[in-house]
């Protein structure tokens, strides 16, 4: 199963680039490998010496604790149970707003922490349940988790009813509020037990999986040798899914809660066009304002394509991308973002000489990229760059697994959109409204979706993050 697991964490690379690690056991040992950097660079051929029929990875970004090795996940723990213990690993997306409280308390306990990672309090939690059974230990220590999580376990190590050591078990687990995408997949025949759960779609693509379902927020499901199993989380809560899976972070070719990625994006643009055309009709300002559209790849293509086909506006490649450069928002360090960005995109001169360019992006989160492209394309000789965003300003902070925690470095907190558009030096800077966005993710009445980073009407209490 470890080169299933591989191939899978090679199609979610997108959504961490700072390390990777795999976690596999045949239901008695478990052997682990990780390392620092992509995929390719963190395992280097050592993928084949794991062996096991349960197998869980996950690749790194850091938004709580750093990007340290010791941080890179999976993560492992022993338990103690009625019938002998075991150990259990754990991979988490997302975010836990009380993960300090519950540290505080593990520690109190006597538990010892090996990172500063808030997964790490989720696991030691689990692993120090009086519950009885692996799966009631998980339901009894989430209720006291806050925020968000999308969670996937091994466990293994345990005794069966039969006193012989159980068959691993494979665990899904998505928060009560489903903050986070999590889908369930099956390989092989309709009546196979082979069972696949990753982040996104493509990942099940990439393995040859079927997909079966989404994980319900604030479900818990179980594979082992006898089937699948579903369980309810004890706490519930209104579903509020981070939209910005949808205008950034998710794969296009993904399907998330029944929609597709692609097609919501394509959605942002049309809409986007509208609104683009409708404030220049109230100031006068010709329709045909841009001669080209323009997207920033990768994420702003289907966008871009939208703005064009709603607009009328030509559709033209004017920034050609490197493929073998990571993501510039998801890099931890201002600084690796900066000299990224040089790397990452180079203009074609030919199709922007001379032309009025809407350049339509995905999101404008610090302002320094966005002011970099703009001084591109005036380089490459655009005669006007009007930028166009497929999402409202960012004003406040995530505390649900993205990483824009500081709320003075989100350019639209200090800054109005006329404030924005002189900063980075574009000729017009229009965004889409949040109405427009949720329309464009069937949430028109606004109920489906987090909202937080554009208005800090935030889901849950994050008193002990926002200090």
């Amino acid at each position: 199963m470890a080169d299933v697991c591989y191939l899978g964490l090679f199609a979610l690379q997108h959504r961490g680039q700072e390390g990777a690690g795999i976690v596999v056991t045949d239901g008695i040992h478990v052997d682990i490998e990780k390392g620092a950097g992509l995929m390719a660079e963190a395992f280097k051929n050592r993928v084949p010496s794991l062996n096991g029929h349960c197998a869980i990875g996950h690749v790194r970004y850091s938004t709580f604790g750093g990007s340290s090795f010791s941080s890179i996940q999976p993560i492992l723990a022993s338990f103690v149970s009625p019938s002998g213990g075991g150990f259990i690993s754990l991979a988490h997306n997302g975010s836990i707003n009380n993960a300090k409280k519950i540290r505080a308390l593990l520690e109190a306990k006597g538990c010892v922490f090996q990172s500063t990672s808030d997964s790490e309090s989720i696991l030691n939690l689990i692993a120090m349940s009086p519950a009885a059974s692996v799966e009631d230990k998980i339901l009894q220590s989430l209720e006291s988790v806050e925020g968000a999580y999308s969670l996937i376990l091994s466990v293994g190590g345990a005794m069966g009813e039969n006193g012989r050591r159980a068959p691993a078990k494979l665990v899904g687990v998505r928060d009560p509020h489903g903050f986070r995408p999590l889908c369930l997949g099956r390989i092989g025949r309709e009546e196979g037990r082979e069972f696949v759960m990753a982040s996104e779609t493509c990942a099940l693509d990439a393995v040859g999986a079927k997909f079966v379902r989404d994980v319900e927020p604030g479900e818990m499901v179980v594979a082992d040798h006898s089937g699948l199993r579903s369980y309810r989380l004890r706490k519930t809560a209104t579903r509020t899914f981070c939209v910005f899976e949808y205008i950034y972070f998710a794969r296009p070719d993904s399907d998330i809660d029944g929609l597709n990625v692609w097609r919501s994006r394509h959605n942002m643009g049309r809409r986007l066009a509208r609104e683009y055309l409708e404030k220049a009709k109230e100031k006068s300002i010709p329709p045909g304002l841009a001669d080209i559209v323009v997207p920033v790849p990768d994420t702003g293509i289907a966008a871009a394509i939208g703005f064009s086909m709603e607009s009328g506006i030509p559709y033209v490649e004017g920034l050609i991308k490197n493929r073998y450069v990571g993501r510039t928002f998801i890099l931890p360090q201002q600084v690796a973002r900066k000299a990224t960005v040089d790397m990452k995109l180079n203009p074609i001169r030919e199709n922007l000489k001379g032309k009025k360019v809407a350049l339509i992006d995905d999101s404008i989160v610090r302002g320094t990229t966005s002011a970099r492209l703009v001084d591109l394309l005036r380089q490459a000789g655009a005669a006007e760059v009007h930028m166009c965003v497929s999402s409202p300003p960012i004003t406040h902070p995530c505390y649900y697994g993205i990483d824009t925690s500081i709320r003075k470095q989100l350019i639209a907190s200090v800054s109005t959109v006329d404030e924005i558009g002189s900063i980075i030096g574009t000729d017009r800077l229009h965004y889409i409204s949040i109405e427009g966005l949720l329309e464009s993710v069937n949430d028109t009445n606004g109920e489906r979706m987090c909202t937080a980073c554009f208005n800090g009407n935030y889901p849950t209490d994050v008193s002990e993050v926002s200090l």
